[in-house]
């Protein structure tokens, strides 16, 4: 548990920033290399290597050199380690209010709604 622990604060640290984040979106169309990732940032290229580097070691990238070229591409199986532990939470949130609902509606206690919104 400690382990998977850590690898997901790895993984939630490297997503935690907007440059990585977008070059992860990117990725998920398909593999690239470096300078195509590079192109849509105003930064330098040993500045978009540290961020792959980030995502490298959270498990989120893996890339290869052939010849002068290094091509990243997206490892799924990091993605879906964050997709479980997110619809873990979800499914935990969406039975307690489930029982809230399910307790108001015995109570004969009216819903009470948010400011703005109709019943």
């Amino acid at each position: 548990m400690l382990n998977q622990s850590s690898a997901l604060d790895h993984l939630f640290q490297a997503l935690a920033d907007p440059t990585r984040r977008v070059m992860v979106e990117r990725l998920c169309r398909g593999p690239a290399s470096v300078t195509e990732l590079a192109a849509p940032f105003s930064m330098s290229l040993p500045a978009v290597v540290q961020h792959l580097q980030v995502l490298e070691s959270s498990g989120l990238v893996r890339s290869e050199k052939v010849g002068r070229v290094r091509t990243c591409r997206i490892e799924p199986a990091a993605l879906r380690a964050a997709e479980g532990w997110i619809q873990q939470r979800r499914t935990m949130w969406e039975r307690r209010l489930d029982r809230l609902g399910d307790f108001l509606a015995e109570s004969g206690e009216p819903a009470k709604t948010i400011q703005g919104e109709e019943p």
